[in-house]
C-alpha cells in the first residue's frame, strides 16, 4: 500500500518568505494571521499554504516580492556613445560590455539613444522586461536636459500645458528650470511617454535643442551616485517596487504600438 507523499507539492509560503529575506517563519505566520500576505491576489488566511515560488505572485503589505531566485535585476548608468542593445551590427559600442560579468543572460529594459547616458535596467526577467518597455503601461522617466538658450517660466509653463508634435500632442507631468547660465538652461522633465526621443522632440519644439541628456529615474529606481558605466544590483527594497509597479498592470490589452520607447 503506497501513503501519501512525504512532501506535498510546492514550498510553504512562510518557508519561501523567509529565504526571500522578508522575516522569520514566526514573524511570516504573524503576517498570514493579520492578513498581510497576498498569493496572486488573493489574500493568504491558512498557516499552511504552499506555493510554487517559480510561478506564484506574493506581495506583504502590497509590495511585490521576488521568490524566483534566477531572475536578475541589474542598474546601468549608460554612457554616451553605447547604443542600447547587445550586439549592434554596425560595430558600435553596445551593452555586451556590461552584461558580461554576470553569468545570466541580460538584457535591457527599453532603450536610450547612443547620445543620451543615464539609468537602464538589465534583466533575464523577460516579462517584467516586456510590460515596463510597453508604451501603454507609462512608467514615469525623469531626465535632466541641458539645452541651447535661456529657458524661461514661460516655456516651462508650454511644456507642462502641451505641444503639438507632428506625431501628436504631448505634455510633460513636470517640468522645472534648474539653471540657467551663459547661453545655456538645465531642464528636469517627468514623463510617462513612450514614444521615441521624446525629450529632444519637444525641447527642439520650444525653440532650446538638447545638447546633453542623462535620464535620472525611471519608476521607482534613482540613478543617485552610479558612475557613468558602473553597474550594481537592485537592492531587495528595489526589486520589490520594481516588481509592485510591474505586476499593476499588463499589456496584454495594449493599444497598437508595442514597440519599446527609446529617448
Amino acid at each position: 500500500m503506497t501513503g501519501a507523499p512525504d512532501q506535498p507539492e510546492g514550498v510553504r509560503l512562510q518557508k519561501a518568505l523567509a529565504n526571500a529575506g522578508v522575516a522569520s517563519r514566526r514573524v511570516i505566520e504573524q503576517y498570514v494571521v493579520e492578513g498581510r500576505i497576498r498569493v496572486n491576489g488573493e489574500t493568504v488566511t491558512e498557516l499552511g499554504t504552499r506555493i510554487d515560488p517559480e510561478k506564484d505572485l506574493v506581495d506583504v503589505d502590497g509590495t511585490a516580492v521576488q521568490l524566483d531566485v534566477s531572475k536578475r535585476y541589474v542598474m546601468l548608468n549608460k554612457p554616451t556613445g553605447v547604443v542600447s542593445t547587445m550586439k549592434d551590427e554596425n560595430g558600435r559600442p553596445d551593452l555586451r560590455r556590461f552584461t558580461k560579468d554576470w553569468p545570466e543572460r541580460l538584457y535591457n529594459v527599453g532603450r536610450l539613444d547612443a547620445e543620451t547616458s543615464g539609468l537602464l535596467i538589465l534583466t533575464n526577467d523577460g516579462d517584467l522586461a516586456h510590460v515596463l518597455a510597453h508604451p501603454s503601461f507609462g512608467v514615469t522617466k525623469v531626465y535632466i536636459a541641458k539645452v541651447e538658450g535661456t529657458v524661461t517660466a514661460q516655456t516651462i509653463a508650454k511644456l507642462t500645458r502641451g505641444i503639438e508634435l507632428e506625431d501628436g500632442p504631448i505634455t510633460a507631468d513636470k517640468a522645472r528650470l534648474l539653471d540657467a547660465s551663459r547661453g545655456a538652461s538645465l531642464v528636469e522633465l517627468t514623463l510617462h511617454s513612450g514614444r521615441n526621443r521624446i525629450v529632444r522632440r519637444m525641447m527642439a519644439a520650444v525653440g532650446h535643442p538638447v545638447t546633453e541628456l542623462v535620464r535620472r529615474q525611471f519608476g521607482p529606481l534613482h540613478l543617485g551616485t552610479l558612475p557613468a558605466g558602473k553597474t550594481r544590483e537592485l537592492t531587495k527594497i528595489e526589486r520589490g517596487a520594481l516588481l509592485t509597479l510591474a505586476r499593476q498592470d499588463s499589456p496584454a490589452n495594449a493599444g497598437k504600438d508595442d514597440k519599446q520607447e527609446t529617448e
